[in-house]
C-alpha cells in the first residue's frame, strides 16, 4: 500500500518509522482497531495527515446507517429529531443509531473512535460544533457530518441545519405587544449558545421597535428544561403585582410548562392574569391547559434535510486531501448551510394584560 503527497510518495513503513512504532501498528490505526493507545494514534494520525496520506478505498466495510449523535435524549425535543431522520431512513432503507455523549458543546473525546469502528454513512450532531481533531478523523475516514440546530455559529466547512430563532424571538414578543403588555419577562436558554441569544435579540429587537425599554430585571437565563422555567417564573412572578410581568416569553416550550406550573401554584390564573408564550411547538404544547401559544420551529422538517444533506455528501465526490472537508460538487454545494423559518402559533395563553 502506498500514498500520495504533494511533495511526492512515502511508504508507510515510513511512517511507522518516523512515529517509532511498528507497521502492523500503523496498520491497526488505519483500520480504526481499539488496540492502540491513544498517544500513538494521535502521533501516527498526525504523520498520516502531515504526509497527505489518502485512503483510496474504505478500510473497514460501511455499515448501512446513519448515526445520530446528542448530548441528552430525555425530551419531546430530541424525540422530534429522531423522527425526521428516522423518516429520511426509512425512504432510503438505512437504520438509525442513537448515541448520547459529551456536553451540549461537543461529543465526548470517546466517541469518534466508536464512530471509526462502526463506520456508519454518515453522523448527525446535535451539538454546535466539533473540534478540529474530531472532525479530521471523521474526513480522514470519508463520514461525513451535519450539525442540526446549531447552538454556536458552526465554522464555513461545517454543514448545518438550523431555524431562524431571531425571527421567532421578534414574533413572539411583537405578539404580547399587540395585546397590549408592556411589562414582559424573557425565560431564555443558557447564556454560552447562539440560539439562545439569537431568541433574547429579537425580543430585545421587538420591544425596541415599540418604544419599550426591557427591565434587566426581568430577563433570565434557564437551561430550556422544565425546572428552570419553573424556578424562574416563582421568582418572577413572586413580586408584588404592580411590579411582576403580566407576560412572560420562555425560550423553550419545556420552559413555558415550568412557567404555567408556577403560575398554578401562585394561584395566578393563565390568560387572564399572565400570558404565556414558548418557543419549539412540540406535540404537549397544544394539549397544555390552557393550550400553549408558541413559536414553530419545523423541527422533524430540520431533521429530514440534516439526513438528505448528510446522504448528499455521501454521494460527492471526495478526491480532497486528509484533514479536509468532502467538497460537495454542483448545486449540492450551496445547500450546506439551510435556515428554516419560524412562525407564531397563537392559541389559549395568552391574552390583553389584567385591565386592558
Amino acid at each position: 500500500m502506498r500514498d500520495e503527497t504533494s511533495a511526492g510518495r512515502v511508504t508507510l513503513a515510513q511512517v511507522a518509522s518516523q512515529a517509532g512504532v511498528s507497521l502492523s501498528t500503523v496498520s491497526k490505526v488505519l483500520n480504526g482497531r481499539p488496540d492502540v493507545s491513544a498517544p500513538t494514534r494521535v502521533k501516527v494520525e498526525e504523520l498520516l495527515d502531515n504526509h497527505g496520506y489518502r485512503r483510496s478505498t474504505p478500510t473497514a466495510p460501511e455499515a448501512p446507517l446513519i448515526e445520530v449523535v446528542f448530548h441528552e435524549l430525555d425530551s419531546t425535543w430530541s424525540m422530534a429529531l429522531i423522527r425526521g431522520v428516522q423518516n429520511v431512513a426509512k425512504e432510503t432503507g438505512v437504520s438509525v443509531v442513537l448515541t448520547e455523549t459529551g456536553t451540549r458543546h461537543s461529543p465526548g473525546a470517546d466517541w469518534v473512535e466508536g464512530v471509526l469502528r462502526r463506520r456508519p454513512l454518515g453522523v448527525v450532531l446535535v451539538f454546535s460544533t466539533l473540534p478540529d481533531d474530531l472532525k479530521k478523523k471523521l474526513w480522514s475516514r470519508a463520514i461525513p457530518f451535519v450539525i442540526i440546530d446549531p447552538a454556536g455559529d458552526p465554522e464555513p466547512d461545517v454543514p448545518s441545519v438550523g431555524s431562524a430563532n431571531w425571527a421567532g424571538g421578534l414574533a413572539a414578543t411583537r405578539h404580547l405587544i399587540e395585546l397590549g403588555h408592556r411589562r414582559i419577562a424573557v425565560i431564555t436558554g443558557p447564556e454560552d449558545m447562539l440560539c439562545s441569544l439569537a431568541r433574547l435579540d429579537g425580543f430585545r429587537s421587538a420591544m425596541g421597535m415599540a418604544g419599550l425599554t426591557p427591565d434587566p430585571a426581568l430577563t433570565r437565563f434557564g437551561d430550556f428544561h422544565v425546572r428552570s422555567g419553573h424556578a424562574h417564573a416563582l421568582d418572577l412572578l413572586g413580586a408584588p403585582a404592580g411590579t411582576r410581568p403580566t407576560a412572560i416569553f420562555a425560550g423553550s416550550d419545556l420552559q413555558a410548562l415550568g412557567v404555567l406550573e408556577a403560575a398554578r401554584v401562585l394561584g395566578l390564573r393563565i390568560p387572564e392574569d399572565l400570558s404565556v408564550v414558548g418557543y419549539d411547538d412540540i406535540p404537549p404544547a397544544q394539549w397544555s391547559s390552557p393550550a400553549l401559544t408558541t413559536v414553530h420551529q419545523p423541527l422533524v422538517e430540520m431533521a429530514e434535510e440534516a439526513a438528505r444533506m448528510l446522504l448528499r455528501l455521501r454521494r460527492s465526490d471526495r478526491t480532497d486531501r486528509p484533514g479536509s472537508p468532502p467538497q460537495p460538487s454542483g448545486a449540492d454545494q450551496a445547500d450546506t448551510r439551510i435556515e428554516f423559518g419560524t412562525r407564531l402559533v397563537v392559541r389559549d395563553s395568552t391574552a390583553p394584560p389584567p385591565g386592558a
